[in-house]
Parts: structure tokens; sequence; C-alpha cells
């Protein structure tokens, strides 16, 4: 299978790519739509005034890492339980390569914390479930329970409870080898292939995600399978003391009538149930839930874009019965392994890949920067977005049966599963670019709009991939410990959606558009901001959601809007900048704040520019941040994750928002400073 190439530079690895073509270049095209001549001729090599200066090295800097196919792609990194699962996956399957598998012990022990932990963000603090796995993959690479670096690790994790209180997908990968019983992991029966869609609890009322993990999931905990391990690679000196009986039952909170009591009450029926020798429909649900996973994989052999469900798909698959050389299990041994950077140290599997998301937002940041709409370097970007355009029914289809196709999704390829987070901003990267064939991109924006739009949830909201995912109960279950069983309308998912309708100038009188905006004014914080489910957080949410109302047309001067705006200064930093800890979506004392961070600054600035506040100290103030803490390259420096997967368990960092946003922000901030000055001459 062909390994796609990454944009060189956006990634912490040293890996190589082919050399940019030499339509990357700087040099523009004969036309310049929106800017004068003279203005066009200084951004490419004379500028002198700094702000054009940190424009044009950033710009020049996306030319360079465009790939020779015309995207973008940056690592996503996110936390060490992904590839130590990928260790163990193949230690399940008996496919173990040492020198890879050293390679992702390299990796592993690159991000053990001083501590001996392991960590779910940069600078966090050490997280019990993540520092086993990590233990349990070093130990299946062959590292011994008396290394310095696991004596540290087994303290940390003997200090926190040991494995009793773990999360449940670590009892899950324990149990495989025998290390966890797998009464102690919570039921999800595989009958539940059989319910209809009008069931309450039937599987398209999970999440996208939740669906593609559980089903496989479901398949193998209906087997327990169990891989013994030789006595060096267990893990049994990880409890605290050796596990009774009792241990593995989940226990109910005293004295409280709550739905968590009620569904540990249902998981102790299932138990039972499960034990018994007569399951009448077990046969046919397996049979069902092999032809779902069948049918779901990708050509490109991915199940749903995610390291979770493919890594369970293989899974599943072994258990029953297919051969490491299946070609379905081949095909998602290569999709996983086309999730990997690698170089001649280190080796990661990212829990995703992002080169749609990456390539719209570069789109967008470059022509804020001035970059000729016709320019070659963008021609090419978007007829590669477009040549990725959604056009078979997925899941969605479920609860959407007579919508028609359309839209993006987030990776190379994830037909089952666009979302309309990407697709807005996929549509707004497209609007302006001067492609070839203008009837495909036309029918693509109509077909990407009309899906967009008849993905809007009952309550004026949208989620990211499915319409009225809001079986709110479903995060009660045992199986629950994350809290991400569903994926319910949002915030600043219902403002990107504001922001593609005005920009495509839908009136503010659109019934979807009257929906949405009760929609935002009913979650608005009592602080001012809103809620951020992708990003951290409420300075990404806050963003988002003005951007929308600006771009629809809404009255900015409204007191609900400028007490968000108030809210925003109020936590801009000495520095000049913002930031916002991950830690804040625990612990509400911490909304908006943290040590600045380029992308969280490039949030609040974007807002900004949205309340009409250009001029405005605070956004002068960002801007000398942005351009002081630019580096010759052109890019910037972020430790931080300012990425979500799932709020307070699963954060995440993409490397390409450090350099993309605060382009899109130097750019739009010149921009409207031409305009305010032509305005005022005029």
């Amino acid at each position: 299978m062909h390994k796609n190439s990454i944009s060189n530079s956006l990634t912490s690895f040293n890996v190589q790519t082919t050399v940019a073509s030499p339509l990357h270049a700087g040099k523009a095209s004969g036309k310049v739509h929106h800017l004068p001549h003279s203005i066009w001729k200084k951004m490419v090599g004379d500028a002198q005034d700094p702000l054009d200066k940190a424009i044009e090295r950033t710009r020049n800097f996306f030319f360079r890492e465009q790939v020779p196919e015309g995207y973008w792609w940056a690592e996503l990194e996110s936390n060490v339980t992904i590839t130590a699962e990928y260790i163990m996956l193949f230690h399940f399957l008996g496919m173990v390569d040492r020198v890879r598998e050293r390679k992702m012990a390299h990796y592993i022990l690159s991000k053990q914390t001083v501590e001996g932990a392991w960590s779910i963000w940069f600078g966090g603090p050490g997280d019990l479930s993540a520092t086993i796995e990590a233990y349990f993959a070093l130990k299946l690479a062959g590292y011994a329970a008396d290394d310095p670096v696991m004596c540290k690790a087994r303290d940390f994790i003997l200090s926190k409870g040991g494995i009793l209180k773990a999360r449940v997908f670590t009892k899950v990968f324990l149990a495989l080898f025998g290390e966890f019983s797998w009464l102690g992991v919570p039921s999800m029966p595989i009958e539940l292939m059989m319910l209809p869609e009008w069931a309450y609890f039937n599987l398209y009322e999970f999440s996208s995600w939740s669906r593609a993990t559980i089903i496989p999931l479901s398949v193998v905990m209906s087997e327990n399978p169990v891989r013994k391990l030789p006595p060096r690679a267990r893990v049994q000196e990880l409890y605290v003391r050796p596990p009774r009986p009792s241990d593995y039952s989940f226990s109910r909170q005293d004295g409280i009538v709550s739905w968590k009591n009620f569904f540990i009450g249902v998981d102790h029926l299932l138990k039972i149930y499960e034990s018994s020798p007569v399951r009448p429909f077990k046969k046919k649900s397996v049979a069902l839930a092999e032809q779902w996973i069948l049918d779901h994989q990708e050509p490109s052999g991915d199940w749903g874009g995610i390291q979770p469900a493919m890594l369970n798909s293989i899974l599943a698959l072994h258990c029953l019965g297919y051969a490491n050389d299946h070609p379905a299990v081949v095909s998602g041994l290569e999709a996983l392994a086309n999730f990997c950077i690698e170089d001649e140290k280190g080796l990661v599997l990212q829990s995703c890949v992002s080169p749609i998301w990456d390539t719209a937002l570069v789109l967008v940041a470059m022509q804020e920067a001035g970059v000729p709409v016709d320019h070659p370097a963008l021609v090419k970007a978007a007829q590669w977005l477009l040549d990725r355009e959604v056009r078979l029914k997925g899941d969605w289809r479920i609860k959407s049966p007579g919508l028609e196709p359309g839209g993006w999704a987030f990776e190379f390829q994830n037909d089952w599963y666009p979302d309309v987070d990407d697709s807005g901003f996929v549509m707004l990267a497209l609007k302006d670019i001067k492609v070839r064939d203008k009837k495909q991109k036309a029918q693509a924006l109509k077909r990407g709009i009309a899906w967009c739009l008849g993905m809007q949830s009952s309550n004026g909201g949208w989620g990211a991939f499915d319409k009225d995912n809001t079986k709110y109960l479903l995060n009660k279950i045992p199986f629950a410990d994350l809290e991400a069983l569903i994926d319910p309308p949002t915030a600043d998912l219902t403002g990107r959606m504001l922001e593609l309708l005005g920009t495509f100038n839908y009136p503010k009188s659109h019934a979807a558009v009257v929906r949405a905006l009760d929609f935002l004014k009913a979650k608005q914080e009592p602080e001012g901001p809103w809620w951020g489910r992708w990003g951290v957080n409420y300075i990404y949410g806050t963003w988002s959601v003005l951007g929308g109302l600006d771009a629809i047309g809404e009255d900015m001067n409204q007191p609900y809007i400028k007490k968000a705006v108030n809210w925003l200064k109020s936590k801009q930093n000495l520095d000049g900048g913002w930031g916002e800890v991950c830690e804040s979506y625990d612990d509400r004392s911490l909304m908006g704040c943290g040590p600045s961070t380029p992308s969280q600054t490039s949030w609040a600035l974007l807002t900004l520019f949205s309340a009409g506040e250009v001029n405005a100290k605070a956004v002068l103030r960002g801007i000398k941040y942005l351009i002081e803490t630019q580096k010759e390259d052109g890019s910037w420096d972020e430790d931080a994750y300012t990425g979500t997967g799932f709020p307070k368990f699963f954060m995440i960092k993409y490397h390409i928002y450090r350099n993309c946003f605060p382009l899109t922000v130097l750019g739009r901030y010149r921009r409207l400073l031409l305009e305010n000055a032509k305005n005022d001459s005029a």
C-alpha cells in the first residue's frame, strides 16, 4: 500500500519527504484579484515592515511544506497509549517485529516524566491508565521489572491504586493477556447488534467513534480470549494486593438513587446472562457484527479513521478465525502502518490523521496572507480537496435517510464518517480558489452545504458526525468512563456552521440560522464565553461562535456578545498572548487561563476581529506577541496540547495549529487595516 508523505517540518520526528515541486516557490501568477500589485510585490520578497516580514516568512514556510500531491499533513500527537496498544496488538497476533518494537519502546520512554509516569497532555499530571499501558508495553518489549525506568513507573502506579483503578480500555487490553479478569470489564453484549433502530439504546444512538469501536470490541468480548504470557512479561506486580472476586464488581454509590447505580445493577444482570450456556441470539449477533465490520472497512483498510476502531476490528477478525494473511487483516494492518511516523530512532502510531483538516486550515491561512487565489499551489491543494469529497452514504443515513451524501472527512479516506467541522472548513477554504473545473467545485459546494444543513439536530445545534446523537444516559453506563459515548450538538460546531452559511450568503432569517442562534444563546456560559468541545477550551469555543455570529450578520454590539468579548480581554496575559490549560475542562476557575500559546492567541485575536475590535489595544499587544515569538523560518514553537479528542481524557497536539492560525491572524489583521485605511480615505 502507498504510504502518504507527511509535511517534513510539521512533525516531532526527523522524517524526510520529497522536495516540493517548483510550483511551490513564492512567485505569484500574473493575476492578483484582491490586493494592489505594489503590496503583492512587497510581500513576495521585499517586505520591510515587521508585519509583512512575519507574513512572508510563514507563507514561504507553508510553500516549502506542501507535499507534491498538493496537500499539507502535520503530525497529530496524543499520548503513548496509542503506540503501547500497537505493541500489544502484535503480541496478541503473534507477529512481533523486534526492530520496530524497539523503536516504539524508545518513543514511549522518551515521553516518561521525571516522576516516572506518563501524562495525557504536555505538562499534565501523571495518568494512571496511560502509565499502566506504557509499563505493560515496555515489559512486552523486553524491559525487566527491575529496570530503573520500570521501578519509577511501578511506584507511581501503585501509589495511585494499581490496575484495579485503571480505566475500562486499559483493563480490556490487560484481559486479552490474562493480566486482568474479563469479569471486571463492563459488559457490552454482542446481542446489541439485534436491537432495532427504534430501540432507545440501539447502536446508532452511540457516537460514530464509539460505534466503530464497540461493535468489534463486543465480538472480542463475546469470546473473552486470553493469550498467555511468559512470566517475564506479566504485570501482576501492578496490583496493590492480589485481586479478590469482589474487586471485579462495580461498586454502587452508597445511599444514592442514580442512573449510574441503576446501570451497575444492569451490568450485574448482564454478567449472569453472559455466563449462561444458553444465548439464543449470540450466533446471529456475531454474524451481524462480522458483516458490519467487513462492510465498514474502507478501501484503504481503515475503519472509522481512528486507531481504536482499526485496532479492535483487527482483533475481532482474529477472534473470528481470520488468519493474519487474510486480505481484510493485511489491509487493516497496512492502514495502521500508514498512521505511523518513523525515523531512525523512534516510531509512533498516531491516533488519527488529519490531512483534509490541515490542508483546509492552510488554504484559509494562505489566502488571508494575500496569496492569489489562482496561485498554482493553492489551486493544486483545492483540487486535492475536491477529489476527496464524500459521495457515499455513511452511518449518518440512519438518522437522515433522505439526505444526499456530500461533505468531507478528516482523514485521507473515511467515506463512512464525514463530519460537519471538516466539511465547513473545507468549503470556506475552497470558496474563492480558481480551480479549473468550476462546475465540479460549484456542485461539491452545493452538496456539502445541503448535507451540513441536513445534519442540524432538532435542538438547533450541530454535532460532528451524527444528527440528534443525544442519549445522555449512555454516558452513565459503566463502560462510559471516558464520558464520550455520544456526539451531541455543541457551540463550537454550531458556530462553524453559521460561519459557513453566512459566508455563502444565507440570510439571518433562514430557519436553520434562527434555530442555531437560539441554541448558541442558550449554551453561553454565565461568565460570557462558550465551551469548546473540539479545542481547548473556552477560548476555542468563543472563537468558533463569534466567527459564526459575525459571518451570519448578527449585531456584534449586543450585550451577550460584548460579555464574551470582555471576558476574553480579561484573560489576556501580561506578554500580550492568550493561553488555556487542558485542566479547564475539569476546573472552571481555569477558564481561559494558561501560559500564552500561538494557537490560542490566534483564536483570541480572530474573536476580537469578529467583534470589530481590530484597533483595540488588546489586539495590538496580541499581534506584537505573535511577531516577537515567530522563529526565523516562519514557524512558532508550541508544546501545549490545544486540541481535544475527549474532554479531560484524550487531548491532542495538532502540529499544524501553531503555524496556520498565526498566519491567518497576521494576514487578516493586515487586510482589515488596509480596508479601514481605504474606508477612512474614501
